[in-house]
């Protein structure tokens, strides 16, 4: 242990003296190292995006759906509430059903006929659903008098735009007319966008003309979702013999990692940046051997061991390049979190993650590791010279 500090220590002697050189052969390590921790970091936030926006379709990892279906087109009285005891039953957290349907709406221009959605409030986590204005829906809205409503800018578009703050109505047309209020506005999925409302799930309206077909959601962790859909399936059956029920994982990872190829297209690269890095740092190592072959001859003279030369030599330039490789991570995490670089690749993001410590741990990792393979064969040559041929030269 002794023996490993003194070598510390004389390496970093080292690199005060020799400091002017050091850091000149240090800038190109801190440049690769810098330039693969980005390239990581980069890559974690570009697949981060992608995940998001795939989850604001199809839910998070993983999400369950269990369609229920009457087969007549017929609604199916009891259906919500038998899928809320099995949630119940099975301790389940975020869960929601969906209805999809329609409804006239009068606008200000006339009425149009909005495509509706009955949905439970945990279902903007499931779908990671992003508010342009307003706010989502609360757990007590489906005892509001007035139900409450969230548009997509479509549908708020066509209302003219009107100021939430003054809790905007209209009316949605039926047999009996039913006042709504707007509480929230979220993005349109699709360019051009239809008008779309959304309206909690036990909110007494009329009839979805689709009300045959029942979706039901459920978010749970990866290593539940088997169980859980099993258990869906054959507890629904149950419940409605003559319905048909279909319970499969509808998030992204469904059929395995579709980012995958891009992982490892990134991986390549930043490997590539690193190599070149560890090649330029071991000729730069090689060339400035030979001019300390003297030094090195005088302190074997006096007693210093191959090993202590060879280690001391090796330390050198390990020390150097965690230093750069420090310098390089820290370039990186400002680079990758620049709000610039985030907005321009995270577009539609809800949470941007933080700088991914496997790529500082990587950066780091590559910077040690150059310095070892970088110090290593000029360690060997300086081992090798001959005592008093290295006084001589």
């Amino acid at each position: 242990m002794t023996g490993f500090i003194a070598a510390l220590v004389e390496a970093w002697g080292e690199f005060k003296v020799q400091k002017m050189r050091v850091l000149l052969s240090l800038i190109g390590v801190a440049i690769s190292v810098a330039a693969l921790a980005s390239v990581v970091g980069v890559g974690d936030l570009v697949r981060t995006s992608m995940e998001q926006k795939q989850e604001v379709y199809g839910g998070r990892t993983a999400t369950i759906s269990a369609y229920l279906s009457s087969g007549a087109g017929t609604p199916m009285p009891g259906a919500r509430e038998a899928f809320r005891e099995l949630a119940t039953r099975y301790g389940l957290q975020y869960t929601s059903s969906k209805e999809e349907g329609a409804g006239e709406f009068q606008f200000p221009d006339g009425v149009r006929r909005t495509m509706m959605t009955r949905i439970d409030p945990a279902y903007g986590v499931i779908h990671r659903t992003k508010l342009v204005k307003g706010s989502w829906f609360a757990a007590d809205d489906a005892q509001r008098l007035t139900p409450a409503l969230v548009v997509n800018e479509a549908f708020y578009k066509a209302m003219g735009r009107p100021d939430l703050n003054t809790q905007p109505e209209i009316k949605l047309l039926g047999t009996t007319e039913k006042t709504t209020v707007l509480i929230g506005v979220v993005p349109d999925e699709f360019q051009p966008a239809q008008p779309q409302a959304f309206v909690v799930s036990d909110v007494a309206l009329e009839p979805s003309p689709y009300g045959g077909r029942l979706n039901f959601e459920v978010w749970v962790q990866p290593d539940q979702a088997d169980t859980v859909m099993q258990a869906l399936q054959s507890d629904l059956s149950a419940v409605f013999p003559k319905a048909s029920v279909d319970a499969r994982r509808a998030d992204f990872g469904a059929r395995g990692d579709p980012f995958a190829p891009i992982q490892w297209g990134i991986s390549g690269i930043a490997g590539l940046v690193m190599f070149l890095g560890i090649l330029s740092l071991l000729n730069i190592t090689l060339v400035t051997i030979r001019y300390r072959v003297r030094e090195i001859g005088i302190r074997r003279s006096f007693g210093a061991t191959g090993s202590r030369v060879f280690f001391g030599v090796l330390m050198e330039s390990i020390v150097a390049t965690t230093i750069a490789g420090i310098v390089g991570v820290m370039g990186a995490i400002i680079l990758v979190k620049n709000p610039w670089l985030e907005s321009a690749i995270g577009q539609g993001m809800t949470e941007f993650p933080p700088f991914p410590i496997s790529a500082a741990l990587i950066g780091l990792g590559a910077a040690i590791l150059a310095g070892a393979i970088a110090g290593a064969v000029p360690a060997l040559i300086a081992v090798r010279v001959k005592v008093i041929d290295a006084i001589r030269f």
